[in-house]
């Protein structure tokens, strides 16, 4: 399901550095997730990722996460504490390796804009902030659930409602159709009306007038169908972790309509069966984001 959140987090003083995150969350039938990190957070990406697919089954998620300068300016002017220090570091490290290469302005300006030496722990600071976030997800993506709910549950009231009013025609069907191939096959074996047939011919019209009825009877289908209905119903009711669950339901709900389009020998049904595919292929593109 979508979602949206983000946060900020401000250092402490005398940092003026300020973390942000942001987390978002398309439809997905499984959980694909992508960082996109700042230098200085890309160590705590594992710790993210744990987080993350603790909380979340499916959605594609991008996390995205930086620090930047909460005065707005580009460029800030190192204190005098920060540039003693590393000059201090820089003598000890070219006491040990006299050939390494002088810090430059550029090396002390990009320190003294990540807060380096103020000390700030942005891993704690950020792992607290996708905790908050990821609770600001969850609780989006269950408003959006609890519509996908109600729509469900709508489409699964008009598809009971199909099913009513194909239910009635299945005996009347089967019997018209028993009747007519009776017919056609009396015209086949040039029969005029009123003639005896002989026995061992009605037999075998009659037995295979009943499996043509039996080929043509959707009542099996009809059936099925209710029972898979009554249990995406249940499942919807019951929540939790239900979108692998749904999405064979609605495949077997898809099965049923079908057969009973292919079966279908009246005008009337096939328009029933056309109309219960449209509505499933409709839940099937919404089943897909349930969790």
């Amino acid at each position: 399901m979508t979602g949206y959140a983000s946060a900020q987090h401000s250092a402490a003083p005398p940092a003026t550095s300020r973390l942000g995150l942001e987390i978002r969350s398309v439809n997905s039938r499984f959980l694909d997730l992508t960082f996109r990190l700042s230098e200085e957070l890309r160590p705590f990406e594992p710790q993210l990722r744990e987080m993350i697919a603790a909380r979340l089954k499916r959605g594609k998620v991008e996390v995205r996460a930086g620090v930047e300068s909460a005065t707005g300016e580009a460029v800030r002017e190192p204190s005098a504490r920060l540039l003693q220090r590393l000059s201090s570091l820089q003598d000890t490290v070219r006491a040990w390796l006299p050939e390494a290469k002088a810090l430059s302005v550029a090396d002390v300006l990009r320190m003294s804009t990540t807060d380096g030496g103020n000390g700030v722990d942005w891993g704690e600071a950020l792992l607290q902030l996708a905790g908050a976030t990821l609770g600001e997800l969850t609780a989006a993506r269950e408003r959006e659930g609890a519509r996908l709910a109600a729509m469900l549950l709508g489409h699964l009231a008009q598809l009971r409602e199909l099913a009513r009013q194909a239910r009635p025609m299945v005996p009347q069907l089967v019997e018209q159709q028993r009747a007519r191939f009776l017919e056609r096959w009396k015209e086949a074996m040039a029969l005029a009306e009123g003639a005896a047939i002989p026995e061992a011919a009605q037999d075998r019209a009659l037995s295979e007038a009943t499996a043509f009825a039996i080929r043509i009877d959707v009542a099996e289908e009809l059936t099925r169908l209710a029972s898979h209905i009554d249990e995406i119903e249940r499942l919807v009711g019951k929540g939790g972790e239900i979108g692998k669950r749904l999405d064979f339901l609605i495949q077997e709900l898809h099965r049923e309509a079908n057969t009973l389009g292919s079966k279908s020998a009246a005008l009337e049904l096939t328009r029933i069966s056309v109309d219960m595919k449209v509505l499933i292929e409709q839940m099937r593109e919404q089943v897909q984001n349930v969790e």
